[in-house]
């Protein structure tokens, strides 16, 4: 164990007698043959007896154990074995080297060897691991570790050196957990049963899948039963031996017998390939049982069963299995399995079959071809009568990427003999389903093709018989007679043949595949045997030309080089050879060059046109009228059109002239020639018939090019007036708002087309465009173009659009594109590998796919791509292109939301559905999650929900801790999604609160703390019984957000509202609408409104946002008519607001019986939810444009309503109160700071705060006023510490102050009990706004005047009595740190409490945020009531002597000299925060803020003392009675020697200013006295 550096031959070399003395003893010979019996039943099959390993284990326990010496030998022996076997597991096949492994592992997880054996037994395994990953002694180690990991915790040692194996992170992932965790000897916290999957494993799993069920009648030539031959080596007696398991003795169960066929080529050729994800057994087990009781009458039943049981990502490995284990060897079921297919009714299932048979077609046909191999060619004649089943007989091609039938014929033959025998009959089983096919049937030239070759190789002499067979067999089959078939030359063209079929010497090494490498097939094209048109007889001339022996010429001009417009065009590119010997003795011939030319083009040009561009029509009219018929975009069927028309239109020119061209051009030269010489001689006119045909063969081209495009210009107008009455039918389609399609085309499409070839509603399919780009980029006659955009002249502005449509969604996706690949030429070139570089080519890649189908299939796989994606990202990537990453996949996502693609609702419900099934691995990736929310792209309602059930009640450690850090950024932290509201983690929170109350003591990390903080932030508000009006109001707010309403709800929703508002306005409504309100219940009724909670829920929606909707539109017709009064406009909006809020308060009043409270409160909690979640997306969606009137309308006057002095509203004020409250607060300026200014009225109107603060009994209204203020102050809190006032927030900070001065003159007891909660949030540097809420004091109390002369604090009878503090202050201290805190308070240890307390205290470096304020607070408080409580306890009272020489002082005093500038001003500050009427605290902290300043050991401590208690009396009044007599006392006892410090005197105005302070505080001839005293001594 030690020594695990040890190399292989070390541990193969052991002398097992050191290590085990037990086992160094000589068997018996039957004790050898006993033990052997054993193994061999481990590795037999039935109906051979066997063992399972768990069986042998056992026994094996028993053994050991056993009194029985015999028994004990048996096990001595086949342990010995086991180990010296060893060094021959290399050699054993896959699946008896599994079975070993599980052996192996399984006596370590028993405990059946210790000590030195124990030892060998590990090192044996980690050797094995240590093996390349992948190699068979790797697979051997990680099948015996998987059986014994529970023991690893045991090895701490033994772990650690499997962790430093090289290849360790490719381990299966379970067992890296039960090594990582094996190291600290522990188990993994969850037990993750991994399945690991060797080579082993398969086999032995494909083995065993053939054992159950009952087996199908047995076919001719296959064995009924499995017999397993098995070899056993006899015993030597100096190295007894066991029966070990060799290649050749597990010949895949099956005897080598002709007759049966052998599927081991297929086997070895899987294990090389890439591996396939594999079921577990028993899945395995079932697949295998479904198959072999499959039967016409269970077909459906047994899909079922198969689609139940198996996964999608087992499906490739179930197609292996059909293919390999079943179709290859079971000919008589093909029909079964063919049907099993189509009834399973899985396109990407059969691609997959498809897949595999070729690929089992290729393993056979490059494997080595041995004249005996009967079982290969049984094999490769299954597969093609299969491959013939699944493609011809249901008119699917093969396609020629795939398999090349005629070329195979072909290659065969070259090969010879041996590779016919294969060959021929797999192709006639291919053939034989032809038959069955509408499209392939004989007569199809496909078909035809190949049966022309094998009737060919049937004249073969010396073709064998039994393939001649073959070939008659396939004819009477498909009904053919052999002779009416026309065999051609192809076997006798020995240079075609090798061009075919590349001869053996030149074939590809067998190893890539040969000719069926399906990447590296031949490409095969008719060549110089095919000639479209052949020349007219009646040109003796032009058959000397070798311009139709080879086929058309190369072209030489590109379609814009030639000016078409007059004769003149041809001029520049005539082509005279300077080498013609008559114009070399003649130059002045060459003027005659370009006149015949141009006559000769003259003559033809008006014929061919006419006639090409008939013919060309007539067939391009019909395929485009066919393709487009079903797509509403005319541009891209012109467009189409006019590729197509101008490639048939060159083609027919260039056929119907070229040969005549060649004539005319000779003649017109050999003429001019003539004339020109007048008489000349033999050898001239022999010289002229040569030049004549050279000039003409030279420009021959040019002129045939020059007609051509003669031709297309003109056919492109003539093409528009043929399809005009088409593109005037989709205009007029789309003028209406539909979308064009041709109803007959389409049934007919539906009715009578395969589904391969059908057209589909929309864009034609981007396969077809591609052929008329083809028809665009290679005209012929032409160069090729790459050059789409200027087809022709007259052409060239409308194909400045896209070739494709230019509808709505083809813009957004091609801006989305855009904007991506602006995004990837922006990364550095290093990044161009990155990981997050390839993944946006690959998703840029996937948005040009989805905008050439534009359909919602394509558009769902771009979504989760895109999902998948942001989710995959993880932080620790280059941080500028991780952002850039996250940008272009929110880009896509929200080009996907545009409403002119698939809209916000779609979109959100897509995206959500995708995070709530993705894999677990990212699904937690919160960054990802808030990322998706704070862009609105999330189902908030419905993600809530499933967070909610995903925690299975905090049982699932890592979705909670995912709910923890979201909740904490959505909700804690307050960032930038403030569209977030509490009710949108309803479920999540409720979740979370149940956790943390029923695992208190094992909490996860931190959740009682988070779940402190919420509930401060939201438990004044609330109770969070399912079911009660706060569940009401949440449910309000998300269903404020659903808009899937029954068809007709909005009208009826809208007739109803239109009906109210006329009734509540009417004479006869009588009072408060009473009379209108029976009326009108009974039209709900009527209309089915109150049928159920869920139609209601949506009435009040759908009227919410009607209403609000009259509001914005009265609000923009002032806007547009700036004349009209505001009054007038105002009145317009309330007259529909108001009927709305009457309606709500009757439905209250009268909802449920008179006593029946509940379903009111209930029914209110809804409306005033519904209204939230209205705002709330009003607020987000409207943004700079959201206006708060019609809200505000609502909520001021249902409050007014609900609060009119009636007993049954009386009954229930509180809890209509609390509903507000909550309301209130979740509308909170952090979360919708638009509605921020009629927030603040609202909750500062004289109604509420009255209802609030006065007539409420038992102050029950308080905490939640208080929270109110609280989230004022939260708000104004940033603004106020970097004092940002711009007018906007100067006119709300305004407003807070007046709210503060009521509540300072009508409610001061308020204010006085929850100080310290609002002087929390309220920033060090708001010194008026503080000094209000300090300033106040019971009503019931008489302030004493701080200036009196002499006035005695401690003798004033209020001085004893604590003040009441509602704020739970010690809530901050982390658990941990009050503890020690208490601790110290008490016996002064932990000692090293007061060094560590700044760095308890400090949360960060950066000036300014250094210290967390509300811990200090929290501490200064905290101690502060401990010390009175201490004093009290000892009997005295706090006085300047009584604070000394305590725990309490050292805490202080200790932070006075240890913090930082910064830290002791918020200290100090949190003292300060204390000096108010009078009271125990107020007495104590004046007393504590002197008796530091007296003892401080440096000016500074004195001067910043000064310094906070100067700046909170220097600003307007009120100032705090205790401050007062605390700053006076300061500067008038002679103790302090207040004036004779620097600081006092450093400045002139300074010292003015401490001069008009103490005139202030003492009355100008005091101050003068004391200054002058204290100067004086």
């Amino acid at each position: 164990m030690s020594t695990p550096g040890l190399n292989p031959p070390t541990f193969q070399q052991t002398d097992l007698s050191q290590v085990w003395p037990e086992a160094n003893q000589h068997f018996s010979k039957e004790i050898d043959d006993e033990a052997n019996s054993y193994f061999q039943r481990i590795y037999n099959h039935p109906p051979h007896p066997t063992m399972s390993v768990d069986e042998v284990l056992e026994m094996l326990q028993r053994f050991k154990d056993s009194t029985i010496k015999r028994e004990r030998e048996v096990f001595n022996c086949m342990l010995r074995n086991l180990f010296e076997e060893y060094r021959f597991f290399p050699q054993y096949p896959d699946k008896e080297l599994h079975i070993t492994a599980c052996l192996f592992g399984g006596i370590i997880e028993k405990g059946l060897v210790t000590y030195m054996a124990l030892g060998l037994a590990l090192r044996y395994v980690l050797e094995a691991l240590r093996k390349p990953f992948g190699s068979k002694m790797y697979y051997f180690g990680i099948a015996a570790l998987d059986r014994f990991k529970n023991r690893l915790k045991d090895y701490p040692q033994y772990c650690q050196h499997l962790a430093s194996i090289a290849h360790f992170l490719q381990f299966p992932h379970h067992l890296q957990e039960y090594i990582e965790y094996g190291q600290q000897s522990r188990d993994p916290p969850v037990k993750m049963q991994g399945s690991i999957t060797t080579p082993g494993s398969l086999a032995l799993a494909q083995v065993q899948s053939q054992q159950p069920g009952v087996p199908k009648a047995p076919q001719p030539g296959q064995p009924s039963t499995l017999v397993t031959t098995t070899t056993t080596t006899t015993t030597v007696a100096k190295t007894p031996t066991i029966a070990r398991p060799t290649p050749s003795t597990f010949k895949k169960d099956v005897p080598p017998s002709i007759n049966t066929t052998n599927i081991d080529t297929l086997l070895v050729a899987t294990d090389q390939t890439e591996r396939i994800v594999e079921p577990p057994e028993n899945v395995q087990e079932k697949i295998a049982f479904i198959f072999n009781n499959l039967s016409q009458s269970n077909m459906t039943q047994k899909v079922e069963e198969l689609k139940e049981t198996v996964k999608d990502e087992f499906m490739p490995w179930v197609s292996q299995y059909l293919v390999m284990k079943r179709v290859s060897i079971e000919p008589n079921f093909h029909g079964l399995y063919s049907n099993f297919l189509d009834t399973l009714k899985n396109p990407e299932f059969v691609k997959m079959v498809l897949n595999e048979t070729y690929r089992n077609i290729k393993v056979l046909l490059t494997s080595d071809k041995a004249a005996a191999n009967f079982s290969d060619r049984s094999l490769l004649k299954n597969l093609g009568h299969w491959l013939g089943m699944i493609t011809l007989a249901k008119n699917k091609p093969i396609l020629y990427t795939d398999l090349e039938v005629k070329s195979l014929l072909l290659e065969a033959y070259v090969k010879g003999q041996q590779e016919l025998l294969y060959v021929v009959p797999f192709v006639a089983k291919v053939l034989e389903s032809s038959l069955r096919s509408m499209v392939f049937r004989p007569q199809n030239p496909w078909t035809m093709a190949i049966m022309n070759v094998l009737a060919e190789l049937h004249q073969e002499h010396d073709l064998k018989l039994n393939l001649k067979f073959e070939i008659e067999v396939l004819c009477k089959n498909l009904s053919l007679d052999i002779n009416d078939l026309k065999p051609g030359t192809l076997l006798k063209d020995k240079d075609k043949l090798k061009k075919e079929a590349k001869p053996p010497e030149e074939m590809l090494p067998v190893s890539t595949g040969g000719f069926l490498d399906f990447n590296q097939m031949p490409v095969l094209r008719p060549t110089g045997d095919f000639v479209p048109f052949a020349a007219p007889p009646s040109t003796p001339a032009v058959t000397t030309t070798p311009c139709t022996t080879t086929g058309p010429p190369t072209p030489q001009f590109s379609y814009h080089d030639i000016n078409v417009y007059a004769l003149a065009g041809l001029a520049p590119h005539i082509n005279i050879n300077v080498n013609i010997s008559l114009l070399q003795a003649h130059p002045q011939l060459k003027q005659c060059v370009r006149q015949s030319v141009e006559r000769a083009v003259q003559e033809l040009v008006h014929p061919v046109v006419d006639r090409s561009i008939k013919i060309a029509m007539t067939t391009c009219e019909q395929i485009i009228r066919k393709d487009f018929a079903l797509d509403s975009e005319e541009s891209r069927m012109r467009v189409a059109a006019h590729h197509m028309m101008r490639n048939l239109t060159a083609g027919m020119a260039m056929i119907t002239c070229r040969e005549p061209l060649l004539m005319s051009i000779a003649t017109n030269l050999k003429n001019s020639f003539a004339a020109a010489l007048r008489a000349p001689t033999p050898q001239q006119r022999e010289m002229m018939e040569e030049a004549a045909a050279r000039i003409a063969q030279d420009n021959c081209e040019l002129a045939c090019c020059f007609i051509q495009k003669t031709a297309v210009e003109k056919a492109g107008p003539e093409m528009d007036k043929r399809l005009a009455t088409e593109f005037e039918l989709r205009k007029h389609a789309r003028q209406e708002g539909r979308r064009y399609c041709d109803p007959v085309v389409l049934t007919y499409q539906a009715e009578r087309m395969p589904e391969q070839i059908r057209l589909k509603v929309g864009g034609v399919d981007p396969k077809q465009l591609a052929v008329y780009e083809e028809f665009a980029r290679n005209v012929p006659g032409f160069l090729p173009s790459n050059d789409l955009s200027q087809p022709t002249g007259f052409l060239a502005q409308p194909m400045k659009q896209q070739a494709w449509a230019t509808d709505d969604v083809a813009q957004i996706y091609d801006k989305c594109m855009a904007d991506l690949e602006q995004h990837l030429h922006a990364i550095p070139p290093a990044l161009a590998m990155n990981p997050l570089t390839q993944a946006l080519r690959s998703l840029l890649e996937a948005v040009a796919l989805a905008r050439n189908s534009r359909d919602g299939i394509a558009a769902l796989g771009l979504l989760q791509k895109a999902v998948e994606g942001l989710l995959d990202a993880t932080s620790g990537a280059d941080a500028d292109l991780l952002l850039r990453y996250r940008e272009c996949h929110l880009l896509v996502l929200k080009a996907l939301q545009d409403g002119r693609a698939y809209g916000p609702q779609w979109c959100n419900k897509q995206i959500t559905r995708c995070l709530i099934e993705c894999r677990d691995e990212y699904k937690y990736n919160v960054e990802a999650v808030e990322l998706l929310i704070r862009n609105h792209l999330v189902n908030m309602q419905q993600y809530d929900l499933h967070l909610a059930q995903s925690m299975e009640n905090g049982l699932h450690y890592m979705a909670v801790a995912f709910a923890m850090q979201l909740v904490k950024l959505l909700l804690v932290d307050e960032r930038s999604v403030s569209h977030v509201t509490e009710a949108d983690l309803f479920h999540t929170i409720e979740t979370l609160m149940r956790t943390c109350a029923h695992s208190r003591a094992n909490a996860p990390e931190g959740l009682p703390q988070l779940m402190d903080v919420v509930r401060s932030n939201y438990e004044a508000m609330i109770d969070r019984a399912h079911g009660g009006p706060n569940f009401m109001m949440h449910s309000g707010i998300s269903q404020a957000s659903e808009y899937d309403d029954p068809p007709g709800l909005r009208e009826k929703a809208e007739y109803l509202l239109r009906e109210w508002v006329n009734l509540y306005h009417s004479a006869a409504a009588g009072r408060d609408s009473t009379k209108a309100f029976s009326a009108f219940v009974g039209q709900m009724h009527q209309q089915g409104i109150l049928k159920t909670d869920d139609l209601i829920t949506r009435f009040f929606r759908l009227c919410t946002e009607m209403c609000v909707e009259i509001s914005y539109r009265a609000q923009a017709e002032q806007q547009h008519n700036p004349a009209a009064s505001a009054a007038i406009i105002r009145a317009k909006c309330y007259h529909n607001l108001d009927a709305f809020v009457r309606l709500i308060a009757l439905l209250v009043k009268h909802s449920g019986e008179a006593t029946n409270t509940v379903t009111k409160i209930n029914l209110l909690n809804k409306v005033l939810g519904i209204v939230v979640g209205v705002l709330i997306q009003d607020h987000d969606v409207r943004q700079t444009e959201f206006q708060q009137l019609p809200y505000h309308r609502i909520f001021i006057m249902l409050l007014l309503e609900l609060n009119a002095p009636e007993h049954v509203l009386e009954t229930i004020n509180f809890q209509t109160l609390t509903a507000f409250c909550n309301t209130f607060h979740i509308l909170r300026p952090t979360k919708a700071p638009g509605f921020v200014y009629a927030w603040l009225e609202l909750i500062s109107h004289r109604i509420f705060i009255a209802r609030m603060l006065a007539h409420t009994p038992q102050q029950k209204g308080w905490p939640m006023y208080a929270q109110l203020l609280i989230d004022l102050f939260k708000y104004l809190a940033p603004f106020l510490r970097n004092v940002e006032l711009n007018k906007p927030m100067q006119i709300l900070y305004k407003g807070t102050l007046r709210v503060l001065l009521v509540l300072l003159h009508d409610f001061p007891e308020f204010l006085c009990d929850y100080h310290y909660g609002f002087c929390d949030v309220i920033p060090p540097n708001c010194i008026q706004l503080r000094n209000l809420i300090l300033s106040a004091f019971p009503r019931n109390m008489r302030l004493p005047d701080p200036f009196t002369p002499n006035l005695k604090v401690d003798m004033l009878s209020e001085i004893n009595i604590a003040p009441r503090i509602l704020t739970n202050f010690t809530g901050v201290m982390p658990s941990q740190f009050k503890k020690d805190l208490d601790s110290y308070l008490k016996t002064r240890s932990p000692v090293t409490f007061l060094s560590e307390l700044r760095s308890n205290l400090q949360v960060s470096n950066e000036p300014g945020n250094r210290y967390n304020i509300q811990l200090i607070n929290a501490l200064v408080l905290y101690v502060g009531t401990q010390a009175i409580a201490h004093i009290h306890n000892k009997g005295s009272t706090p006085s300047m002597s009584t604070i000394t020489h305590s725990a309490h002082m050292d805490i202080f005093q200790n932070l006075a000299v240890d913090l930082d500038t910064e830290g002791r001003y918020l200290f100090l500050n949190a003292i300060a925060n204390q000096l108010r009427y009078p009271n125990s605290h107020t007495h104590y902290f004046s007393c504590t803020m002197l008796y530091l300043f007296a003892e401080a050991n440096t000016e500074a401590i004195q001067e910043q003392i000064t310094r906070v208690l100067l700046e909170r009396l220097i600003v307007n009044r009120p100032h705090p009675w205790g401050l007062l007599i605390t700053f006076i006392e300061l500067i008038k006892n002679p103790a302090f020697k207040f004036w004779s410090h620097d600081f006092v005197h450093c400045a002139p105005e300074i010292e003015k200013l401490f001069q008009s302070v103490a005139q202030c505080c003492m009355g100008q001839k005091q101050a003068q006295q004391v200054m002058e005293g204290t100067g004086a001594s």
